[in-house]
C-alpha cells in the first residue's frame, strides 16, 4: 500500500474510529429512554415553535381531506413521506437554531447563514409539499366539487 492510499484510507475511516461515549456528557442506557427523549423533543417542538403548531393543524387537514377523497395508498404514502420530509426538516431547522444560539450568543454573519440555510431548507419542503399535494390532491378534489 502506498504512502498515499494510506492517508486516503485514514481521512476515510478517521470519522468512525471516535467514540461518541468519549465526548457525549450523557448516553441513553436504553431505547424507552431513547424514545423519552425523542418525544420530549417533539413536546418542545411543539410547545415553542409556533410553525410546528400550523404543521399540526396543516397534517390533518391534508389526511382528513384525502381520506375524504379516497386517495389511493400510493397516493397516502407519498403524502405521508413527503409531509415527514417537512416535519424533519423543521425539527432540524430548530436545532440547528439552537446549536447555533448556543455557540454563538452575539451576533456573527456565519451564524446567521447557518440559520438562514437551515430555514430555507424548510422552505424547500414546504413548496415541495404542496406541489405534491395539489398533484395528489387537485385532480379528485376537482371531481368531487363537478370540474
Amino acid at each position: 500500500m502506498t504512502n498515499r492510499t494510506k492517508k486516503v484510507l485514514d481521512q476515510l475511516t478517521s470519522t468512525m474510529k471516535i467514540d461518541p461515549d468519549q465526548y457525549g456528557l450523557k448516553v441513553s442506557p436504553n431505547r424507552i429512554q431513547s424514545l423519552g427523549y425523542a418525544l420530549a423533543g417533539w413536546l418542545y417542538m411543539l410547545r415553542y415553535q409556533k410553525n410546528t403548531r400550523i404543521m399540526s393543524v396543516s397534517t390533518i387537514i391534508i389526511f382528513v381531506m384525502a381520506l375524504w377523497l379516497q386517495v389511493d395508498f400510493t397516493g397516502l404514502a407519498i403524502l405521508v413521506l413527503t409531509i415527514t420530509t417537512v416535519w424533519m426538516a423543521e425539527f432540524l431547522n430548530a436545532a440547528i437554531e439552537a446549536v447555533v444560539n448556543l455557540a454563538s450568543p452575539d451576533f456573527h454573519p456565519m451564524a446567521k447563514v447557518a440559520k438562514d440555510v437551515a430555514a430555507a431548507a424548510v422552505l424547500l419542503g414546504a413548496v415541495a409539499s404542496i406541489l405534491v399535494g395539489l398533484l395528489i390532491l387537485g385532480p379528485p378534489l376537482l371531481h368531487k366539487l363537478g370540474y
